[in-house]
């Protein structure tokens, strides 16, 4: 197999040429015609597995869906060893010995030669609902189950496909152990299941993918460039002449996903050809794939390389560190924020209690019977403020605790008390945002309308208010008036949306570079000053994530609350408190 990487063509003159006008070098085209080599050929000696059809039960996470599965076992398995494992979806046109892939002969080879571990191949099927009654077609779940975004395919594999070929043989659980792989939208089904679940699949064998925007997935050159770089290693095939029909152009987009992954320093190796919409290259080239995909198996797990990777994400977090739990076992997580010592406070609204987290990373008890105590904020004063489930913002001494009521009325969710001493709540179940002047007891509407207005900061010089939309897709920008009163609703900061899902954004917090942190759906997503999202970081444990802040002595810790747990991890960037007074940062790049 040649060397793929982004190669310049031709005389020196070329390389000059791309140099001086910025041209974009073109990929190294291995032309046709495709013939499988030895690899793909019984061979001699070689010990051979077998192959066997597998019964599934009908899916649940597709409901009332079939898929036929067929399992490859190789000769070299022992039961009293966990086996590697690899899934390739479309599996009936894989799985057979004399077919154009021959997968199963190109295993047997490779495992005898130790150029791949021993490894058991599940190839399956897309799912069909059989038809309600005679004469009427049954509904094909390939678009859905492999062209869809999100993590279904991938429970699928997990909670329902493995387990049941768990129960007759032994499958390894280690992620590094884990392949999938498949052409067109088997490819971007294979590559979806390893980028929602890196822990669980690290390998993917891709050709000629389907990343165009059928369901979403033109959306996955950009998403590499955004997220934190994870754990894989994904090898890439297309042809010049592949599809370019509606749903967009399949030799871009693949040329986008490879110039994605390179940029953000995955593992991540191509070639390409001057073939179509088929598996001929492919299956040529499918030996050497398979020995790159598995090479160091055993002995270098397939990793992150944040020291090659250009995504802010590497700017700005550690990225060698990543979560680490600070404490579990809650009701539900809620509303850090952190007082002058760096020391950061949470709630735990079931059990009515405020906790602290020093800066020896020892948590206790701050206050109890918080009446369901939700959002938090310090003010100027020192004093902790909260919104609680009693229908009342309340005022705690950052010393003795003691609890004064600081205006009732409303349903607050979340706060934020400006250096000026002003009080922004945000009540979603009313769709409004209130503000509490300074020095008073009482609260009037200064917005209405956001679908479910949740999270709410300061910008660093505290002119602007940012309120999360939960149920949309952006933060709301306003401009503070003199007077306190908001201006210039702006639907502004542009979130990414999870699959078939709201932002599901929450709690917010801000660096002093004007930086706008979102605990959301997607992960933490780190929007720039002009409302772009720049970076996204990988949620700390799945389901919801309530909310982030920046914390610590050098508030350059950046903790996360949800569910029943607290986590943190080292930043790059630093945080600040609006009790010390606006600051302004630089301007940003527009």
């Amino acid at each position: 197999m040649k060397p793929t990487a982004f190669t310049f063509l031709g005389p020196v003159w070329l390389a000059l040429t791309c140099a001086l006008t910025g041209a974009i070098p073109q990929p190294e085209i291995i032309p046709g015609p495709y013939v499988l080599g030895p690899d793909s050929q019984p061979q001699p000696g070689v010990p051979q597995g077998r192959e066997e059809k597998f019964p599934l039960p009908t899916s649940r996470i597709f409901p009332g869906a079939d898929h036929d599965c067929w399992v490859y076992v190789p000769a070299q398995y022992d039961a009293t060893q966990p086996a590697c494992v690899m899934i390739i979806q479309d599996g009936g046109g894989y799985v057979t010995r004399d077919g154009q892939w021959r997968m199963p002969v190109v295993f047997d080879n490779l495992i005898a030669k130790k150029e791949m571990p021993v490894t058991i191949g599940i190839f399956i099927n897309p799912g069909v609902v059989p038809a309600a009654r005679d004469g009427a077609l049954p509904r094909f779940n390939r678009s859905y189950e492999y062209d869809g975004m999100g993590d279904r395919y991938a429970r699928f594999l997990l909670e329902e496909v493995l387990p049941e070929v768990g129960k007759k043989y032994v499958l390894s659980d280690k992620p590094d152990d884990r392949a999938t792989g498949g052409a067109s939208s088997g490819a971007i089904c294979a590559f979806t299941a390893a980028w929602e679940r890196p822990d669980a699949f690290r390998r993917v064998f891709s050709t000629i993918g389907t990343y165009v925007g059928l369901r979403g997935g033109d959306d996955y050159s950009t998403l590499i460039r955004k997220y934190e770089p994870k754990p894989l290693r994904i090898f890439l095939q297309d042809g010049v002449n592949d599809l370019n029909i509606y749903g967009g152009d399949w030799w871009v987009a693949n040329q986008a996903m490879h110039r994605s992954l390179l940029w953000a320093g995955y593992e991540v190796e191509a070639v390409w050809g001057d073939g179509g919409h088929d598996g001929k290259q492919g299956a040529a080239i499918l030996p050497e794939a398979l020995r790159w995909l598995w090479k160091d198996h055993g002995t270098t797990p397939v990793a992150t390389h944040p020291e090659r990777s250009k995504s802010n994400a590497a700017q700005w977090a550690d990225l060698a560190h990543g979560w680490e739990l600070v404490s579990e076992g809650h009701g539900n997580t809620e509303g850090p924020c952190t007082n002058a010592a760096g020391e950061v406070f949470f709630t735990d609204s079931p059990r009515a209690r405020i906790h602290k987290i020093g800066l020896d990373g020892q948590v206790t008890v701050f206050a109890e019977n918080t009446e369901g105590a939700d959002g938090l904020a310090f003010g100027p004063d020192g004093r902790l403020f909260a919104t609680t489930q009693q229908k009342s913002v309340v005022a705690f001494d950052p010393v003795t605790a003691a609890k004064t009521v600081v205006a009732t009325g409303f349903a607050p969710n979340d706060l934020v008390v400006a250096a000026n001493g002003n009080i922004y709540v945000t009540e979603y179940t009313a769709q409004k945002v209130w503000l509490i002047p300074a020095g008073k007891n009482e609260a009037h509407v200064v917005d209405e309308g956001i679908g479910r207005p949740n999270g709410i900061v300061l910008s660093p010089d505290q002119s602007l208010l940012y309120v999360a939309d939960t149920t949309g897709q952006f933060v709301y920008s306003f401009q503070i008036a003199a007077d306190g009163s908001l201006r210039h609703k702006q639907p502004y900061f542009h979130l990414h949306l999870p699959d078939n899902s709201d932002s599901n954004a929450d709690g917010l917090c801000v660096d002093k570079d004007g930086r706008l942190y979102v605990a959301s759906g997607a992960g933490v997503q780190i929007c720039d000053q002009a409302g772009r999202v720049n970076a996204i970081l990988a949620k700390p444990a799945p389901g919801w994530l309530s909310n982030v802040e920046l914390g610590g002595a050098t508030l350059d810790t950046l903790y996360a609350t949800g569910g029943t747990s607290v986590w943190r991890r080292k930043m790059k960037v630093q945080g600040f408190r609006y009790a010390d007074g606006p600051i302004t940062p630089e301007k940003p790049r527009l």
